[in-house]
């Protein structure tokens, strides 16, 4: 397919570059995409360009990274050449996926389609930075994309096109991210054709319903063995793979990477390691017992309990901190 019309995108991580190139295997012109600053990154913390800019370098497309796009903030000189770079792409749309900044009133203006963000959730449901992380991390039953044209609120906008996507019992936000990244490249595509043949129809978000997927920080990475083991279990699908629930035992942290949930009564304090074995390390918790299937000790791989078992002593009775 061959398509006039000009997109230009606005995203940073893997999510966003998977549209990115499902838009450009549409065969639509992409003039410019914005994406965050190159970070350090890796052990030897070189500056690395984000996946985005990656994939725009390889099909020589122009880059701007710009630290702001406000003209009256902290780097006007940034925003003012982004503004300049957007005016010359001439385009009639942008598209805007996890970017990673706060798009002013004059950028939602600026092409004549307006903008039109790739969302990882049932909106009004997990508005914010984290939407599948919150939704794993909830036990919902469903997350999906949305297709939303953006206004000057937090994931407020009027609702373009929207598809759905259960959330299987084992989904990581890993895996879950994955199966939304290609959903959200298809319907992005599907949203833009319908927007060269103006078919697109706007729906406003429902008031009620409406929750805050908030940024995951580190601190919420450790496991409190006093929850119940749904809840337990839950993180520590949410946080793989960031930022990965720990749990201490004496003086050693272990990242806790998979787990089940066994409906399990018992009658020990909560943290207590019931058993230890190649089918898992079991532990009581405030309700039921998280058998944990996958671990790492720091500076360690991640191993499956077995492996992980035959280089650390861990067996029934001893505790993890609580």
């Amino acid at each position: 397919m061959s398509s006039s019309l000009r997109v230009i995108f606005a995203g940073t991580p893997e999510f966003a570059a998977e549209a990115l190139a499902k838009i450009l295997a549409a065969g639509y012109t992409v003039p410019l995409v914005l994406t965050q600053p190159d970070r350090p990154a890796g052990r030897g913390m070189k500056l690395q360009a984000s996946a985005v800019k990656q994939l725009a370098v390889q099909h020589n497309i122009p880059v701007a990274q710009p630290l702001s796009l406000r003209l009256d903030g902290k780097y006007p000189d940034d925003a003012a050449a982004a503004q300049a770079a957007i005016a010359e792409a001439k385009a009639d749309v942008m598209v805007v996926a996890a970017y990673g900044l706060i798009l002013p009133q004059w950028t939602l203006d600026a092409p004549r389609l307006g903008c039109l963000n790739i969302h990882a959730s049932l909106l009004p449901r997990w508005r914010g930075a984290a939407p599948i992380h919150r939704a794993i991390e909830a036990g919902d039953a469903q997350t999906g994309v949305v297709i939303m044209q953006m206004d000057a609120g937090l994931d407020t906008g009027d609702m373009l096109l929207t598809d759905v996507l259960d959330i299987a019992a084992d989904d990581t936000t890993a895996t879950l991210h994955d199966r939304l990244a290609d959903m959200g490249g298809a319907l992005i595509v599907r949203a833009l054709a319908d927007a060269q043949m103006s078919k697109l129809q706007p729906v406003k978000q429902p008031e009620a319903g409406i929750t805050y997927a908030h940024k995951i920080e580190k601190a919420e990475a450790a496991v409190k063995w006093a929850d119940s083991a749904q809840t337990i279990g839950q993180r520590v699908r949410a946080f793989n793979p960031f930022p990965a629930a720990s749990a201490q035992l004496g003086d050693d942290v272990i990242k806790l990477w998979r787990a089940s949930v066994e409906n399990t009564a018992h009658n020990k304090p909560v943290g207590t390691v019931l058993s230890a074995d190649e089918h898992g390390v079991r532990v009581a918790c405030g309700e039921g017992v998280l058998c944990v299937t996958e671990l790492q000790r720091a500076g360690g791989k991640r191993l499956n309990a077995a492996d992980f078992l035959r280089g650390f002593v861990l067996t029934a009775g001893q505790r993890f901190n609580v």
